[in-house]
């Protein structure tokens, strides 16, 4: 058996066990045989984006960030909504990538669960456009209501929401 894939989960939230975090958790249970999930909940940790520390000064925190994006096979995004737009910590984070070409046909699965989150989902497809991450419309998913779609396990218990997150990673593994 080949080795599993490597794939660097990012969330969104910085909501300690988020539905963003249980979605991923459930995911990575799922595809265990599939893929190795390297989940990275500590997006709230990362400094402000400053361009004039983009260089030589890098603060730490991102290059270890960045080095964990450039050795990943792909990039799975699983975010909520914020006002209508992306949480301003996973703004924040993909800022500091924008400098380099980590993303750069690097494979994507691109995840809002939200209440609502069409605009993130819009918002994060367009900057990972902009990033030319290799993503497409099989492997993007948009949850609404998703608190309601997990149980207190994190455990996904609304079978439509388990299909269709099973599809995405299906086509987004394909990719790698």
């Amino acid at each position: 058996m080949p080795d599993k894939k490597r794939i660097l989960a990012i969330i969104g939230s910085t909501r300690k066990n988020s539905t963003n975090l249980q979605i991923v958790k459930a995911i990575s249970k799922i595809f265990s045989e599939e893929a190795h999930f390297i989940i990275f909940d500590t997006i709230a940790d990362l400094p402000h984006f400053n361009p004039d520390l983009d260089n030589d000064q890098l603060p730490e925190s991102i290059h270890a960030f960045r080095e964990e994006i450039r050795i990943a096979d792909g990039i799975l995004i699983c975010t909520p909504e914020y006002v209508f737009s992306l949480p301003g910590s996973l703004k924040n984070a993909l800022e500091w990538i924008v400098s380099t070409t980590l993303f750069s046909k690097k494979p994507a699965a691109l995840i809002t669960a939200s209440a609502s989150g069409e605009k993130a989902q819009e918002e994060l497809n367009l900057i990972m456009k902009t990033l030319e991450a290799n993503f497409n419309d099989s492997t993007t998913l948009l949850i609404k209501g998703a608190r309601g779609k997990t149980d207190e396990n994190g455990d996904i218990k609304e079978e439509e929401t388990k299909q269709n997150l099973k599809s995405v990673m299906t086509h987004f593994l394909e990719l790698l």
